[in-house]
């Protein structure tokens, strides 16, 4: 063999072990990257295939108040997982339950399923005995349950939101990339003891999944810590009188939104928020409408007298005033402040009872406000026959088929508040990203005079009367500015029964207004005398809170 030949089977077994070291080192390499570089990955990967998930944060975004304070996502609930039987064959993990106090005939015994048990303490996984794990679950709602009607309630099965705010911003708030435990399980879909587990966490702070409400949180304690202190039924709506916010919007009976299917077939209504969701006789508020009708009518309206006896009469109608033996002669003022029936009745006989509808239409009544909630209803005004003969006696006191809401009546006070101005009421700030960036504001439409600052001038001082020496005399303010507002109590069946409702809706401070409050209690025989000392503590407290 010549030399030429050598030198070539030498340089092709020099490059044949070169090829081979290579493919050598790019396994080594490989293997590296599998099970150094990607080991976690790959094994969270093959848990996810053969593994069991338990979420341990909730597959949605968070629900904010207008100072990023956030109403969902923050209670951290400390979580025992029991894996499997184990604990009940080992003596080391029977003591360890029994001591926590943990009933051992309340466990599920189920080999295909985990058994969570809340505790009152946080753990550390090292310390623990086989078949136990713990970790901190973040629970989707808070056990004060504040808010939980506007914010509504999810069918945890599908990630669904089936009410309020869960239900309106369901595509925003819905996430698919959550905080998980994946638990490694056999082919027999049994926990395996001491086998893998992997805890992920997955964040985007980038992604705009969560809603910021124009709510403030403590003004939204305090509606409901008084609400529950009264142990009334009805809603409390308090709005922001600057920019139609509304700060606070409460129902009762409440509910408890993670024990939701509790709550279904019962005739307690308490899954209705009854701000904008139930609509009611809105009883002497419409008197607010009447008066506004007549005075765009003919403003000298202010320097005459009626005269009450006591009842009215309209063919084969007879209407009652809330004074059985009359308030005699009275000037309009003094009839808006006592709430005299006889004076508003004739007051819309004159006017008539097409310009009234017209003015309650002006101020919102008979359709949605549409503040951001799908399920707002529209309420109902006269129309038709309806309106024909002595309807308009009914009509003139807010009984009949005239049905509002207590948002529809919050409308209302804001527009005289603020003199004529319309200021569009709306609970959602925005859609925010976890770092409470806003990306997309909720679109505001502009304010609009729908009726007359001359008009609302008047109301205001009347209202403001309506506490100094009317139906809510027993109020007192002074110390804080003063109030304005009017009362109202409604007859109304509820449940085959008839039953009186009672309002209050007005704003203080008496100059400048801030706030403006309706209270609704629903099935009280006190009438407007129930919803009065609510406004009074309401506003105070948000007084003393802003001090």
């Amino acid at each position: 063999m010549g030399k030429y030949s050598k030198d070539i089977i030498q340089n092709r077994v020099l490059k044949s072990a070169f090829i081979i070291f290579f493919i050598f080192m790019l396994l080594i390499f490989r293997l590296y990257w599998i099970q150094i570089i990607k080991n976690e990955e790959y094994r969270l990967a093959a848990l996810k295939q053969r593994g069991k998930e338990v979420e341990i944060y909730p597959a949605r975004g968070i629900i904010y108040d207008k100072n990023l304070i956030p109403l969902t996502n923050r209670e951290r609930v400390p979580t025992l997982f029991l894996i499997g039987d184990y604990f009940l064959k080992d003596k080391e993990a029977l003591d360890f339950i029994m001591d926590k106090g943990i009933e051992t005939d309340l466990i599920n015994r189920d080999m295909n399923q985990f058994k969570e048990i809340e505790i009152d303490e946080l753990l550390d996984n090292d310390s623990l005995p086989k078949g136990i794990f713990f970790t901190e679950k973040i629970a989707r709602y808070n056990k004060e349950n504040i808010l939980s009607h506007v914010i509504g309630h999810t069918k945890k099965s599908e990630n669904k939101g089936e009410s309020g705010i869960e239900k309106t911003f369901d595509d925003v708030l819905k996430k698919e990339n959550t905080g998980s435990i994946y638990f490694e399980i056999d082919n027999k879909k049994n926990p395996i003891l001491g086998g893998g587990y992997s805890l992920v966490e997955n964040k985007d702070i980038n992604k705009p999944s969560n809603v910021q409400l124009t709510v403030d949180y403590h003004i939204q304690k305090i509606v409901e810590e008084i609400m529950d202190e009264e142990g009334i039924k009805g809603s409390v709506i308090v709005s922001d009188t600057n920019n139609g916010d509304i700060v606070a919007m409460a129902s009762r009976p409440n509910f408890i939104q993670g024990e939701i299917d509790n709550f279904f077939n019962r005739e307690n209504m308490e899954l209705y928020n009854k701000g904008i969701q139930v609509s009611y006789p809105p009883g002497s508020l419409f008197k607010v409408v009447v008066l506004l009708a007549a005075l765009e009518e003919d403003p000298s309206l202010i320097r005459e007298n009626f005269y009450c006896k006591g009842f009215e009469e309209l063919n084969d109608l007879v209407i009652k005033c809330n004074k059985e033996e009359g308030h005699g002669e009275l000037s309009i003022k003094e009839a808006f402040a006592k709430s005299c029936n006889s004076a508003f009745i004739q007051i819309g006989e004159r006017v008539g009872s097409d310009k009234v509808i017209d003015a309650a239409k002006k101020l919102g009544f008979g359709e949605k406000i549409n503040i951001g909630l799908t399920e707002e209803v529209k309420g109902n005004l006269p129309k038709g026959e309806e309106t024909k003969g002595p309807s308009i006696g009914n009509i003139s006191i807010g009984q009949g088929s005239v049905e509002v809401t207590p948002l529809q009546i919050t409308n209302m006070i804001m527009i005289i508040a603020n003199k004529g101005v319309k200021k569009d009421l709306s609970i959602i700030k925005g859609i925010v990203t976890d770092d409470g960036k806003m990306v997309k504001e909720f679109n505001k439409e502009k304010n609009e005079e729908v009726v007359s600052e001359e008009s609302c001038k008047v109301i205001d001082e009347y209202m403001a009367e309506v506490i100094l020496n009317g139906t809510a005399r027993s109020m007192n303010l002074e110390d804080i500015g003063g109030a304005a507002g009017k009362t109202g109590s409604a007859q109304a069946i509820l449940n085959g029964k008839d039953t009186i409702h009672g309002w209050f809706s007005g704003y203080f401070p008496r100059e400048n207004p801030k706030y403006v409050i309706t209270v609704f209690v629903e099935d009280d025989s006190s009438g407007s005398a129930s919803a009065i000392p609510i406004f009074e503590k309401i506003s105070r407290e948000i007084w003393n809170k802003n001090r």
